[in-house]
């Protein structure tokens, strides 16, 4: 269930409205396209039957047709619950603002008083795109308005007097003039409600997106949180539970050791395999001891480089036949810090993926600074698939046939709790790479 919540929080996050705009968007663009294409047909008929004004009907309603027919095909898109990038998102605003001009054109251009339409595609834009669209939707509005100024096809006889340079000193009327002046005005004052748009609304809008992408974050961090809990809880558990079997396990091996002290090359593979119970003792002790911890309780402090000189040993009793090429810089004397233990187990993670992926060689490049530690671990195996470099740290997710999908996010957890970042990538000469980039602020010793 975790799981599942802490995908739901990462979908939301990769749809921001960056690059998604949702079903629900498209559902108010339909009802707002529904209301306004209703709208024009009651304006019309209103116009034509209760104004006695002489309208061309044939491409007024010819407009409405093809815009009705395009509404028409986006209901059927919603029905499929089809979502829309903010690109085709924005165009479809685009065809309403050209479907107003047009439907304008016929009916006295920019002195018709629903010019005023123009801001609303522009202020739906403002409320839900970034802000380049906003600047493209404003740019568009405003063209179509200007050009509905010089080009239309006026409604009275003291319209026609104003087209084609009425207010530019070429009109014979005082009327003519001063309805001049009103058009003009009218430009002035939707370029002021577009720059008033464009500074308020694109602010409020952008203020907003940004809160909610915070908080889609923290959403997200609470439900890695609860689930690192709970992994925790689970390998106390399990810890207590294994240490049992593990502690018979460790008595049988002592007594077939005595038993067959006349069979050394029996012997030597007992001596192994006790070993392998008591570091399977040892690694259950310290997740019972420090599990859910951030630091260890002893607070032991060592330098960065003797800290990773230490881990590099403990791992190569792990992996006695695979070859590290081991690489540290830095500045001298290194920085010290206090050992984090699940830190440890992190880059021990890290490298044993490398290992599975390639047994024979792994390298291991370490660089520090005073405040920050980068540690690079390569292998020479066949890579990851563009798929799997898409869904590697994911919970569960894993390319091994009898692997948990836990080791990698865990570590990359670990890192990330530290206030560091992992990134995977495959190498330009072959097998995949593991960058770990970490902050010393967390681990330096006070």
């Amino acid at each position: 269930m975790i799981v599942m919540q802490i995908k739901e929080a990462a979908m939301f996050i990769q749809g921001s409205v960056e690059e998604m705009v949702g079903t629900y968007n498209l559902k108010r663009l339909f009802v707002f396209r529904s209301a306004v294409i209703a709208s024009e047909l009651a304006a019309i008929g209103l116009a034509v039957y209760g104004l006695a004004v002489e309208l061309p009907l044939l491409f007024m309603l010819s407009v409405i047709g093809v815009y009705a027919l395009f509404n028409l095909y986006v209901w059927m898109r919603l029905r499929k619950n089809a979502s829309a990038s903010a690109n085709e998102f924005f165009l479809q605003l685009v065809i309403d603002v050209l479907a107003l001009a047009a439907l304008l054109y016929f009916a006295g251009g920019s002195s018709n008083p629903f010019v005023s339409l123009f801001l609303l595609p522009l202020v739906i834009v403002a409320a839900t795109l970034p802000k380049r669209y906003v600047w493209g939707m404003a740019a568009v509005t405003l063209g179509f308005y200007t050009l509905l100024m010089v080009i239309n096809v006026p409604l009275t006889p003291e319209m026609a007097g104003h087209n084609h340079g009425g207010h530019a000193g070429h009109t014979t009327t005082a009327a003519a003039d001063d309805f001049s002046l009103h058009v003009l005005g009218m430009w002035f004052s939707f370029l002021l409600a577009v720059g008033l748009i464009l500074f308020f609304v694109v602010s409020m809008a952008e203020a907003l997106r940004q809160r909610n992408q915070k908080l889609a974050e923290a959403r997200e961090k609470h439900l890695r949180d609860e689930h690192m809990v709970s992994l925790g809880t689970l390998a106390a558990g399990a810890a207590h539970e294994l240490g049992t079997p593990l502690a018979t396990m460790a008595v049988l091996t002592k007594e077939m050791e005595q038993e067959y002290q006349q069979q050394p090359e029996l012997v030597e593979q007992i001596e192994i395999l006790r070993s392998q119970v008591d570091r399977c003792k040892t690694i259950l002790g310290q997740i019972s001891a420090s599990a859910g911890q951030m630091r260890a309780e002893s607070g032991h402090s060592e330098d960065v480089k003797h800290y990773l000189q230490h881990c590099l040993s403990r791992w190569n009793e792990l992996h006695p036949k695979t070859s590290i090429s081991v690489s540290l810089e830095g500045i001298d004397p290194p920085p010290v810090i206090v050992v984090d233990e699940t830190l440890n187990q992190a880059i021990i993670n890290v490298l044993n993926n490398a290992a599975e992926a390639s047994p024979e060689r792994i390298e291991l490049n370490a660089v520090w600074t005073q405040a920050e530690l980068g540690i690079e671990v390569r292998d020479f195996g066949a890579g990851l698939s563009p798929a799997a470099l898409g869904e590697i740290g994911k919970p569960f997710f894993t390319t091994k046939k009898d692997g948990h999908g836990l080791g990698f996010y865990l570590a990359q957890e670990v890192v990330r709790r530290l206030g560091g970042d992992v990134q995977v990538t495959n190498h330009k000469d072959g097998g995949a790479c593991v960058s770990i980039s970490l902050p010393l602020q967390k681990l330096l010793a006070e």
